[in-house]
């Protein structure tokens, strides 16, 4: 009886959040990686790399995908790993799209300050390379995350 206690309380969203395939959040996930990341690196020219950061963990979380017997799909260590692949990618995607836009605004300034002062270009170029550090982070907690996306075993 305390089972269906615990069930009747939880909330809608945990229900169907339950309910959903990992393949579709593994999805979703991917698809975050590479959009977004193309999205922070529509900011401004120095970002291409953030656009790669996101093609590479988008082939990484792809090759994590694995099949599973339908009777297994909704166990918790297929859950997790669909979970898993999503956060990966909502990370990679994000910290790419902060990052470019962080490089765009850094950017812009130093071509308006290289236009006034050109002994600046070099200062504002090596505070831009930290700027752009921060997708290669998002890309490393992005692959971190990737290695908790174990499928069970087929039996």
């Amino acid at each position: 009886m305390s089972g269906a206690i615990v069930i009747a309380a939880s909330s809608s969203w945990a229900r169907a959040l339950i309910k959903i395939s990992p393949y579709t959040f593994s999805a979703i996930g991917i698809a975050v990686a590479i959009g977004v990341s193309v999205l922070g690196a529509a900011c401004v020219i120095f970002c291409e790399a953030v656009a790669i950061y996101g093609v590479i963990v988008a082939i990484i979380l792809q090759t994590k995908l694995e099949s599973v017997p339908s009777s297994q799909i909704y166990e918790p260590e297929s859950l997790r790993a669909g979970y898993a692949i999503f956060a990966s990618g909502i990370i990679v995607g994000f910290a790419n799209l902060v990052c470019g836009l962080c490089v765009g605004i850094i950017g812009s300034s130093c071509a308006l300050s290289d236009a006034q002062n050109s002994s600046l270009f070099v200062k504002i170029l090596v505070i831009e390379i930290f700027g752009s550090a921060l997708g290669l982070f998002g890309v490393i907690v992005g692959i971190i995350m990737s290695a908790q996306a174990t499928w069970p075993s087929k039996v």
